[in-house]
């Protein structure tokens, strides 16, 4: 497993102040929910404006697996193809006796936002969990830059990637011992805060923009501002790499883009790759860079967003038609029942 044990409510009040044990709350860095665990992180950097959808620069073209890098045709000058942020390989996995996710291959390049979409039941969620080490596959191999995850120990892992889960009962704490939590992989047995991870947790809670709340408690904030919070522990974790499982989800429309914006300026600004499994189709069109279609456990189509919408498997996935629509604020997509 790839996550420390989340305390009880009591425990994790004694968590307030940083100079204290943390220890993670349970809606956190794929979770599972009945056993209490988690992980997180991030890396330093500094807050800024999101870009728009419309005039985002594009990230530099990724090299899929298998393929040649054309920058030189001269064997001796090639430069070895860099291994995705993620990749699964031919994974299958079932809860019982039928498959639920059969032979799925994706790959997920480093410097991207790329969404995971598809139907209710389709394997998305789970998918996390696999690259979050809580589930094993069946058969294939889930790999984290190049990396086996079932070779890595669980706090290597989690110094790799941070995983966000989806959102649950906010857990009875401020959002500094929150935030303080995503330190853990770095943490010795005690669970005391070093100076670096008071750094680093303090430039989590700026670049999240909710370092104003930082004595608040979880419980009174309003769902986009726990959210933010939630980010800015996989933040303190101080990973290149950042997955959010429905990061939008119980939120409302203000707070929704809000989310978005904030992981467009952690991708433009700060560096992260992200991937992102959201149910938001419009939203999902508007800010990543790649998609990843999937259909009862299988990857249907991946790539750009133009390419994507190109090959038609929205519109089968999810039996919709998209039709964008340009406005001086940008782009935004309609769906109307097919």
């Amino acid at each position: 497993m790839s996550s420390p044990v989340i305390p009880s409510e009591r425990a994790a009040r004694s968590s307030v102040t940083l100079g204290e044990r943390t220890a993670p709350p349970s809606t956190v860095s794929g979770v599972q929910q009945s056993r209490g665990l988690l992980h997180v992180r991030a890396r330093e950097a500094s807050a800024g404006g999101p870009r728009n959808a419309a005039t985002r620069v594009a990230p530099p073209p990724v090299i899929l697996s298998g393929a040649r890098s054309a920058e030189s045709k001269d064997p001796a000058r090639r430069q070895p193809d860099p291994a995705p942020a993620i990749e699964l390989r031919d994974v299958s996995f079932s809860y019982g006796k039928e498959p639920f996710i059969e032979g799925l291959s994706a790959t997920f390049p480093h410097g991207a936002v790329t969404s995971v979409v598809g139907p209710n039941g389709c394997g998305k969620s789970t998918m996390v969990k696999l690259v979050d080490g809580l589930l094993r596959p069946q058969a294939g191999e889930v790999r984290i830059d190049g990396v086996p995850t079932l070779s890595m120990k669980a706090k290597e892992r989690a110094r790799r990637v941070a995983v966000l889960a989806q959102a649950g009962r906010p857990p009875a704490m401020t959002v500094e011992a929150l935030v303080a939590c995503g330190r853990y992989p770095y943490q010795a047995r005690r669970g005391r805060l070093s100076r670096e991870d008071r750094e680093q947790v303090e430039r989590a809670l700026e670049l999240a923009g909710i370092a104003a709340f930082r004595t608040h408690e979880l419980r009174r904030l309003s769902g986009g501002e726990r959210q933010r919070a939630f980010i800015a522990m996989t933040l303190a974790q101080d990973t290149g790499l950042i997955v959010l499982d429905e990061p939008t989800t119980y939120l409302d429309i203000r707070a929704c883009h809000e989310t978005m914006e904030l992981v467009r300026r952690l991708n433009e600004e700060a560096g992260k790759t992200v991937v992102m499994v959201i149910h938001d189709l419009d939203l999902a069109l508007r800010y990543s860079d790649r998609l990843l279609v999937m259909e009862r456990g299988r990857a249907a189509a991946a790539g750009s967003v133009g390419e994507v919408l190109g090959t038609g498997a929205i519109e089968r996935a999810f039996g919709v038609a998209v039709r964008p629509h340009e406005a001086a604020e940008g782009r935004a997509y309609a769906l109307f029942p097919a």
